[in-house]
């Protein structure tokens, strides 16, 4: 038995529910990928930043602007935090009472699954794609994430897991 044609949404339709402009800077939720490997990743995340209503924290180094550029695929400015000190940015971010998650393998990390939407200032520090969040970061963590997998790699790609877990701190998922 066949439940019947689906109804797909047109762009417009698509359009006419979203935010009719970005935003400057909703400063709730900060995906802070501090010790990129790869621009690529760095596109990505901006992506999703727009998507959940994010911001993005970024290191300054020399490429990453340009890495930014090309990976905006919405052709518009994004709200991009730049950090000079990214070990002394988090001490200031747990100062002013933010949230501090980092995404990582760790004995106390909660899964995925058990992650509740964010009830105030949420700062989400990603590591190195292949080496993590550095020891001296962690120590500045207020809690730690980890997404299961079953499969026979040790973790997802920096861009996967920040998106993973910026929906599920923005109750989307």
């Amino acid at each position: 038995m066949s439940a019947g044609p689906m109804w797909v949404r047109t762009r417009a339709e698509l359009r006419g529910r979203r935010r009719r402009r970005a935003h400057s800077c909703w400063d709730h939720l900060l995906l802070a990928p501090l010790w990129p490997k790869h621009g690529v990743n760095l596109g990505t995340l901006l992506r999703t930043c727009d998507a959940v209503g994010a911001c993005l924290a970024v290191p300054v180094r020399p490429w990453i602007r340009d890495a930014l550029d090309r990976g905006n695929t919405l052709r518009r400015p994004s709200c991009v935090h730049w950090v000079n000190n990214p070990l002394g940015w988090l001490a200031a971010q747990r100062r002013a009472g933010s949230d501090v998650i980092g995404v990582e393998l760790a004995d106390e990390a909660i899964p995925l699954a058990d992650l509740a939407p964010a009830r105030r200032r949420t700062v989400v520090v990603l590591g190195h794609e292949s080496d993590g969040i550095p020891t001296e970061a962690t120590a500045l963590l207020d809690r730690a994430v980890e997404i299961p997998m079953i499969g026979t790699g040790l973790s997802l790609n920096v861009a996967v897991a920040g998106s993973l877990i910026a929906y599920k701190l923005a109750g989307l998922i």
